[in-house]
Order: structure tokens, then sequence, then C-alpha cells
């Protein structure tokens, strides 16, 4: 299991994040690129975004595909790797759970597989993704919000601290404090780090400090790296 679970960013604040994901990869194989928690219209400049984003690392092999029927189909072990792009939450995970995706890539992570997720593509990978209804309508109407469950129990959500503004920042804190206390606890992370696990290891990379939220109480974990 090799997992990149991104806050949300691009560019710059992911660069060591994407050199870490160039590590691990084989490229010989294309890299396996999925949209789909976005509307169908956007795919097409969501292709020029990732071919954008991941030229400057040396990845250009990029295969991307437009269904969730599509995505359930591949073989992922023909691909470097999955690399799953943001969008609405319940969105994705419906889709990965009503084609059968979602089984596979639980086969293919415990398989040695590599993953990276943003936003709405990391969200999933942690216990339930209920925690993002601040930040997305559950307008496909889940019913099952559980996600791939690697974080030990503990959910994910992104963009945090990446608010418009100081009362925006204090709704959602408040948000996952309540969430917390009656619910999981979440790992919030801000849009310039990410969470890698490779087997049982876990590491961040980053340079902003991320949040855990534990039974109703925020927790500040410092990052030492820098930008």
């Amino acid at each position: 299991m090799k997992l990149f679970l991104c806050g949300g960013g691009s560019g710059e604040k992911t660069n060591k994040a994407y050199k870490k994901f160039y590590e691990m990869i084989d490229h010989n194989k294309p890299l396996l690129y999925v949209p789909l928690a976005l509307e169908e219209y956007s795919y097409d400049n969501c292709l020029k975004w990732i071919t954008n984003e991941l030229s400057s690392i040396g990845i250009t092999n990029i295969e991307m595909v437009r269904t969730f029927k599509e995505l359930a189909n591949k073989d992922y072990f023909n691909y470097s790797a999955i690399f799953i792009g943001g969008g609405n939450t319940f969105r994705l995970l419906k889709g990965f759970k009503d084609s059968g995706a979602f089984d596979k890539i639980n086969e293919y992570i415990n398989n040695d597989g590599v993953v990276y997720g943003g936003s709405a593509g990391a969200i999933i990978f942690g216990y339930d993704i209920n925690n993002c209804l601040i930040m997305d309508d559950n307008e496909v109407n889940l019913k099952d919000t559980k996600g791939f469950n690697v974080l030990d129990g503990k959910s994910l959500c992104a963009h945090y601290t990446n608010e418009d503004s100081f009362e925006t920042h204090e709704k959602f804190k408040q948000y996952l404090i309540d969430y917390s206390l009656s619910k999981e606890n979440v790992i919030a992370l801000p849009e310039e780090d990410t969470i890698f696990i490779n087997d049982d290891s876990k590491t961040i990379i980053g340079y902003k400090h991320y949040y855990e939220f534990e039974n109703g109480i925020e927790i500040e974990k410092r990052i030492y790296e820098k930008k």
C-alpha cells in the first residue's frame, strides 16, 4: 500500500508530495487519472490540468477514465498508479460503490497498489466521509458513507485553514469539534500537506501545521519542514 492523501493543494503546495509520488511508481506504465468527482463537462479541462501538474516532475503518460463503469472495468495493475481528483466527495464514493470500483481499488491498495488522492480523492480513504458535509452536499443521496478506512478509524477532511475568511474558518472548526464529539475523530489537512502511507508507516509531507479533532478537542500538529 502506497497512498498519498493530499489536503487539496496543487502546484507549489504539493511539489514535495509529487516528487515522492514520482519515486514510488513504475514509469514504464501509464498513470490512471480519475476526475469523476466532478461533472462530465469538466473532464477535458481536468485532463489539461493533470497533464500540466505532473509534467513538471516527468509524468506524461496519462490515461483518463470518463465513467465509473469504465473505471470498474480496468485492471489497475496495468497502471503505474491511480490519481483520484477532487470534487463532490459523495458523488465520488457513490460512483465507486455502485460500479464495483470500490472493492477493486480496495484489493489493489492491499496488494501494493499506489494511489494519489486530492481533496475528495483523499477524503474517501478515511473512516467516513460525512465530516465533509460542511463543504459538500450529499446531492446523490448516498446512504453508505463509509470510506476505505486506512487511517486507524479516523476520518479525513481537506482544505482546512485555507478558507476565505476568519468567519468561515471558525464555522469549519466548530463543525469539526462537534462532529468529533458525537462521531469519530478527524484529521484536518491544509492544502499544503499530504499523508503518505507506506504499508504500516504514516508520515506527513508538507510544511503547514495540520490538526486532529479528538472527542471535541482541536489539537494542532506541528510541521517542521521548510517550504
